[in-house]
């Protein structure tokens, strides 16, 4: 079987998380064909990838939302739209109601257009950003909502024009413009359409545009319907959606999915990779990690305050941040200013690492992050046998305490964006080493009874399988 795996802003130029998911599936199935879709933030990331494709990869089809910046329009021309298209296109802007997704893939992907720009310079666009500023938008200065509109627009528009490779089945792995490629492929291909959603891609758009700069007060609410505008296409038009735990399946029939598509499955992990790593030589120091890219999701300030707190009380503490600091230099080089401004010692960048060379000689993990959906940091350091502090964000609760298993707790969950009780949870844990060793071997037995890495491709396999051969795929017993 062929299959087309959709990716957004993760595989194959981004380490961790998502990207180690989809990396994982794919090597364990050699007996499919895999093509990679991979819709990147910055044309400079072209061919930059971070992993060395597994052999079953056949093609890896790359596409940037940055491209539009070079793509002029022609300014004034009118495309004698119908009121259907223009009623289509109006929904899509922020006009409210149900967007016909496939009356605007084809009418995006129609020879009326030599390019994206086209409309979006016409004076379609400009009638019908009339009308919505007239009907909805009356207090919004005209010239400011029609760049904006624009800007928000123009790469979605860009990413329908695209080709789309050819495979038997599709699988998107996020919603968002991955999810709206993954609709427009079943659309034009009839091939079955998968969605994993491992975080809620709309509530962390929402999050991030909330707190934006870049984003004026009363541009905020356009923004975030849009988002969930995006989600709700491939939420309608996938056959099947897959989530890893319960809590996001409900947000997923909150935000209007049918619940009879969603099935949940687990991520997992070979417990026994984990197994006898290398140990610290020095056991004077209190090592606590966190395994995590320093973006500003995964609130690596927040890590640092803590651990400022930590270290008053812990003298003899390190905090060890294990991944890639590249992505967002300005945020990484803000975290470096902080290190310094709270006068922090013993704090350590390794940048991208092999996790496995450092999780041994760790005594307590940290997550500090803002959204999460079920991180394999967090799997991995519970393989390993390591008790951890979270924020209580995405499975975070659920994998340290347990769903009624009978499994003691693996570590503590703490608010989000609040220092002092992540402070107070590690500090517990530094003191007690009969506690970090309860917690660790609860955190053992967790993930080696409910998170089995086999468990995991196993049941994509029998997905791909079922919906290959055009069967429905069964309710799992987690639902």
């Amino acid at each position: 079987m062929r299959i087309c795996m959709i990716a957004e802003g993760s595989y194959p130029y981004v380490t961790g998380g998502v990207s180690s998911w989809i990396h994982s599936l794919i090597r364990q199935m050699p007996e499919h064909e895999f093509i990679i879709y991979a819709i990147g933030a910055q044309s400079k990331q072209k061919g930059q990838y971070k992993y060395e494709l597994p052999s079953n990869v056949v093609e890896i089809k790359e596409i940037f939302l940055d491209a539009y910046i070079d793509e002029p329009g022609k300014w004034g021309h009118r495309f004698r739209l119908t009121s259907q298209q223009e009623e289509d296109l109006k929904c899509l802007l922020g006009g409210g109601g149900g967007v016909n997704w496939g009356n605007i893939f084809d009418l995006l992907r129609t020879e009326k257009f030599h390019v994206a720009a086209d409309f979006l310079s016409s004076k379609d666009y400009f009638d019908i950003l009339e009308d919505l500023c007239r009907t909805k938008y009356s207090l919004v200065p005209f010239t400011e909502m029609f760049w904006t509109v624009r800007s928000m627009i123009l790469p979605l528009f860009v990413s329908i024009r695209n080709d789309i490779p050819e495979a038997d089945l599709y699988h998107s792995v996020s919603t968002g413009y991955a999810g709206v490629v993954g609709a427009l492929a079943k659309h034009i291909h009839g091939s079955p359409l998968i969605l994993t959603e491992h975080g809620i891609y709309s509530r962390e758009r929402e999050e991030e545009i909330i707190k934006a700069d870049w984003v004026k007060g009363y541009f905020k609410d356009l923004w975030i319907e849009y988002f969930y505008t995006l989600s709700g296409c491939i939420y309608n038009s996938a056959d099947q959606i897959v989530t890893l735990f319960n809590r996001n399946k409900e947000i997923q029939i909150e935000l209007g999915c049918d619940p009879s598509k969603i099935s949940i499955i687990p991520n997992g992990v070979n417990a026994i990779d984990y197994a006898n790593l290398p140990q610290a030589p020095d056991q004077d120091i209190i090592r606590i990690g966190g395994i995590v890219r320093v973006v500003p999701i995964k609130d690596i300030k927040t890590m640092l305050q803590s651990f400022a707190l930590v270290k008053r009380e812990i003298p003899n503490a390190e905090l060890t941040i294990m991944g890639p600091t590249e992505e967002d230099e300005e945020y990484y080089q803000e975290c470096l200013q902080m290190v310094g401004s709270l006068e922090l010692q013993d704090v350590i960048f390794t940048g991208t690492v092999p996790v496995k060379d450092y999780l041994g000689q760790m005594d307590i993990l940290v997550l500090s992050s803002i959204s999460e959906g079920q991180p394999l940091a967090v799997l991995e350091g519970m393989a390993c046998g390591k008790p951890y502090v979270t924020t209580n964000v995405g499975s975070c609760k659920e994998l340290l305490n347990g769903v009624n298993d009978g499994i003691g707790p693996a570590g503590f969950v703490t608010p989000v964006m609040n220092y002092e009780p992540m402070a107070q949870s590690i500090i517990k844990l530094c003191k007690s080493p009969s506690l970090r060793e309860e917690m660790g071997r609860n955190a053992l037995e967790r993930v080696s009874r409910y998170y089995k890495h086999q468990d995991f491709i196993t049941s994509y396999q029998q997905l791909y399988a079922l919906l290959g051969e055009g069967q429905q795929w069964p309710a799992l017993a987690s639902n």
